[in-house]
């Protein structure tokens, strides 16, 4: 074997350990795209889960809301003396024979 016969063994043997590796860099590659990369990559996936789950859960409390505020509706409307002491306190009105006194305070009091 002549000199230039036991170079190429070692540089073959090198440019087989590269291929072997190159398995595993297209495998890692695709991995860091499947996870930031694209349009829609799995962190942009998971950051909309959490905003459709915190979205649930707002449209679930403004039901609610909306549900108090129907029946409070439907008691103002039922109710007599809960009419009366709303437009009393909300208002000011007054019943008849009622007097309104609107006691006034001095915004000098400190002088």
């Amino acid at each position: 074997m002549s000199q230039s016969g036991r170079s190429a063994q070692p540089e073959r043997r090198f440019l087989q350990e590269r291929r072997n590796w190159i398995p595993f860099f297209v495998i890692g590659a695709a991995l860091i795209f499947a996870v930031w990369g694209g349009e829609y990559s799995t962190w942009n996936w998971l950051t909309l889960r959490r905003e459709e789950k915190n979205m649930r859960a707002e449209v679930a409390q403004l039901h609610e809301e909306v549900d108090s505020l129907k029946a409070l509706k439907k008691q103002i409307e039922i109710d007599p003396s809960l009419q009366e002491r709303i437009a009393r306190e909300q208002f000011g009105m007054i019943a008849k024979g009622e007097y309104l006194y609107i006691i006034e305070t001095d915004s000098s009091d400190g002088e």
